[in-house]
């Protein structure tokens, strides 16, 4: 049997453990990012044993992802960020498993107890009228899934309307609801999180941070020390140490021969490689998570440009390619004349009797730096060295 789901509305600001917008007095709470709630599910199958990802695979890069949990909750996630921006709740009265909803520590909804408009309305006030009733970062309708749309409906003014779904979402500056679509604001659970990596080439890369203001940290290459890094971004969530040499044969220098070890910061879906000898940074890793791609859930999303050079010496707006631009827009910013050969690179080759669909990517190398590319010319990944 199923553990009932007991959860708590926050009107613009969450739902049970989910947080949107700023941090929330929840007792369980998680940051808001699509990397960390599919990570939180994966310790949670008692509660929520099957999760769908739905995403559109044509724009992979920069779609919007619904988590659906069912059968109560859909979680709507931002498509450039990929944060948490609206939350759906459905099928009040499915019983498997039994759901409970309360707000300011009164239980306004049950599998016993049915929410009613009139229900609404006593316990949140007046609002404006309508067929659903709409309040700062929270609606409730009474249609289910939209399957009466097009048909006769009861009218608004039935008090015993049952709520059929219930939505919490951001809410807007501008005292609107703003669209469910758009990314989310700034807001204090960001605060640490890296907004932007400026990439470099031949150079490093520039990383600002949440809230707006934060100083930037410059990680360059050759230079930066794994002290530096601690200093600057705190401990890795993992060291690991390289153990394939298998692209060393590629190589030319000594550097090849230089096992290193990684600093691997899933949290801000960047990899360091650090040299064993002198623990200085000798390559960078930059990952984009984009659905359906063989590393998509390891990395959260990190949101990088790669910067060109200025055109003159007044320019301070140089030109910048983003992850979400098609490998051959990047290709021909990085390489104008022509794009180098490329290897082909299947993620499944380390494991036995696996088998996902697009597993195979292709690493374009340039002076001093490599874009891994899916399929669908979308690059998964960035490396400089």
């Amino acid at each position: 049997m199923l553990a009932e789901l007991n959860v708590d509305i926050r009107p613009g600001l969450g739902l049970g453990m989910f947080d949107i917008g700023t941090a929330s007095s929840a007792a369980v709470s998680v940051e808001t990012s699509l990397w960390t709630v599919l990570d939180m599910l994966r310790r949670m199958q008692n509660l929520f044993p099957q999760v769908d990802i739905k995403y559109d695979p044509d724009t992979a890069s920069t779609t919007p992802i619904v988590l659906h949990l069912r059968p109560h909750l859909d979680l709507l996630f931002s498509g450039k960020h990929q944060r948490l921006r609206t939350i759906c709740v459905r099928r009040l009265r499915d019983p498997n498993p039994p759901l409970s909803i309360r707000y300011q520590d009164i239980d306004i909804s049950s599998s016993d107890n049915v929410l009613h408009r009139v229900d609404v309305r006593r316990f949140f006030g007046p609002t404006y009228p309508g067929d659903d009733l709409r309040y700062p970062g929270l609606w409730f309708s009474f249609e289910e899934d939209g399957l009466t749309e097009g048909l006769k409906t009861v009218q608004s003014d039935d008090k015993m309307q049952e709520v059929k779904r219930l939505f919490i979402s951001q809410k807007d500056p501008k005292h609107d609801d703003g669209d469910a679509l758009d990314e989310v604001a700034e807001c204090p659970i960001m605060n640490g999180d890296v907004s932007l990596a400026v990439v470099k080439v031949k150079d490093g890369v520039t990383l600002h941070f949440h809230p707006t203001g934060t100083p930037p940290l410059h990680v360059k290459i050759g230079s930066t020390t794994a002290q530096d890094l601690n200093i600057g971004l705190g401990p890795p969530l993992r060291v690991h140490h390289k153990e394939d040499q298998r692209m060393s044969i590629h190589g030319n220098d000594q550097a090849s021969n230089d096992t290193g070890y990684f600093y691997n910061y899933f949290q801000h879906g960047i990899d360091f490689l650090i040299s064993s000898s002198d623990h200085v940074v000798r390559k960078i890793i930059l990952h984009t998570n984009i659905p359906g791609s063989p590393l998509f859930q390891r990395y959260k999303r990190c949101n990088w440009e790669i910067e060109g050079l200025p055109e003159d010496d007044e320019d301070d707006t140089p030109p910048r390619k983003r992850f979400h631009d098609r490998f051959e827009t990047i290709s021909h910013f990085l390489s104008p004349r022509e794009s180098p050969p490329s290897m082909l690179l299947d993620r499944t080759d380390d494991e036995d009797n696996i088998t996902l669909p697009g597993s195979t990517t292709r690493l374009h190398g340039y002076e001093g730096i490599i874009l891994e590319v899916s399929e669908s010319s979308q690059v998964v990944s960035v490396t400089l060295f």
